[in-house]
């Protein structure tokens, strides 16, 4: 195992090739971190802060959704729930009471890039958690109570979320609709059908080949001894041995769009239609990826955004409308989405739409326009890196999604680098110029 830990210093922003001179904006206080590499593949990340005596643990594990098997959508979700059971030396639940019982919690998301654990506690429980996320990667127990128990869950969730809600079916569509060949197509939540016809087996593969130290990002924030943490990340996590199999990676690329696709989609109980368009767009890598984020911020967030001034107060046309770029690892998606205002159709609403998007490429944004859209990413940023849990979080993000820790302390000055050009530039490059799926959304037929 690697004894030393390496000191980044993080001082330095690398030059940005979509502007002259970075936009002036509010200082942002660099996350100074630390990291190891261990014998055994698994990388470790540490943030001292003793502000106060609590700690964050999170462990990063590069699968997600689009590693879900064939005929298995649902599956890296399902997993994220049987994590939460019994090990060789834990108890089912037993999380909990490592945490909630002392004050702190836990908690754990799937994405499509991949799945996080996370625990917040006093930083005397710090070396019990280490332990507890040992277990979890090194001696889970997986029986066909366990597995059953949690599939209903997940199911349950899929009927609360998808089947539920007015509009849950048009997110699912979204995703299934707009790609062709990339698992991103698969929505994370899965199917019914999929996952009844998942077994234990099945689960006990999917554990054996993606959940393994050289497969995880251990990341620490918070009060704590680095000589001390070092010892027990050797303890707990670093003895795990490395298998000897390859991980398997998504190499599927999802071809370009040479023409635009229109789908109809139907939902129980829908009271008003909808509209959606999606484009695809470069991964979070790319240097297009702040200039698209920007552009989805000023079309649709607040009252004074372009789409809620356009389609909802002027024209009246919908009850809401918005915007997003989801960036991803692989291709990402920018969406514009609007839920009509009653007696308004779908069509009206895509229209509207995609004159908001055009205008938004016909000429440069105005330059308050442009500093609220920032100050709007900005100040979301920072108010989530006032906590360990944050800061961690922003660090863990860098290093799944831009393959780039380093990328925690640049991505908000890459970000206020942007000019009113480059989102126009954009904006008519992937979304004017680029071929749209076309959504509309209705109630079923009755």
């Amino acid at each position: 195992m690697l004894a030393n830990r390496l000191a980044i210093a993080l001082v330095a922003l690398a030059p940005l090739a979509f502007a002259a001179t970075p936009a002036k904006g509010p200082a942002v206080a660099p996350i100074n971190y630390q990291h190891r590499s261990l014998a055994n593949g698994l990388e470790v990340y540490s943030i001292e802060n003793h502000a106060t005596p609590t700690v964050s643990i999170q462990v990063w594990y590069r699968v997600g959704s689009k590693n879900d098997p064939e005929g298995r959508s649902g599956f890296a979700h399902l997993f994220e729930h049987i994590m939460f059971k019994a090990t060789a030396h834990m108890k089912s639940e037993m999380l909990d009471r490592l945490t909630e019982d002392v004050g702190g919690m836990n908690n754990a998301y799937t994405h499509p890039d991949r799945t996080v654990y996370y625990e917040i506690v006093p930083s005397n429980y710090l070396q019990t958690l280490l332990w507890a996320e040992g277990e979890r990667l090194g001696s889970l127990k997986i029986d066909e109570d366990t597995f059953k128990s949690e599939r209903d869950v997940v199911k349950e969730e899929y009927r609360s979320r998808i089947l539920a809600p007015s509009y849950g079916r048009l997110s699912y569509a979204i995703t299934k609709d707009s790609f062709a060949v990339h698992p991103y197509r698969r929505p994370g939540i899965g199917s019914i059908e999929e996952l009844d016809a998942a077994t234990v087996p099945d689960v006990t593969a999917f554990h054996a080949t993606y959940y393994r130290p050289d497969n995880a990002v251990v990341i620490v924030a918070g009060d704590f001894d680095p000589k001390q943490l070092d010892t027990w990340v050797d303890r707990y996590l670093g003895t795990i041995p490395k298998p000897s199999t390859p991980i398997p990676r998504v190499t599927v690329q999802e071809p370009a769009r040479t023409e635009e696709k229109h789908f109809a989609e139907h939902g129980a109980n829908v009271p008003l239609p909808a509209g959606a368009l999606t484009w695809l767009i470069p991964s979070a890598r790319s240097d297009d990826a702040e200039p698209l984020e920007i552009a989805a911020t000023i079309l649709s967030d607040g009252d004074s955004s372009r789409l809620y001034q356009s389609l909802v107060y002027r024209k009246q046309l919908a009850q809401s409308a918005g915007a997003s770029a989801n960036l991803q690892e692989d291709v990402s998606l920018f969406t514009a989405r609007a839920i009509m205002a009653s007696g308004k159709k779908p069509e009206d609403g895509i229209a509207a739409l995609r004159e908001e998007i055009a205008a938004l490429a016909a000429k440069p944004v105005t330059a308050a326009e442009l500093e609220k859209a920032k100050n709007l990413i900005i100040t979301s940023a920072l108010r989530e890196r006032e906590t360990n849990d944050g800061k961690a979080g922003a660090l863990g993000e860098a290093i799944t999604q831009n393959h780039d820790a380093t990328y925690v302390n640049r991505g908000l000055a890459r970000l206020q680098a942007v000019s009113a050009a480059d989102v126009q530039r954009v904006v008519k490059k992937y979304l004017v110029d680029g071929k749209a799926v076309v959504i509309t959304y209705t109630s079923e037929a009755k």
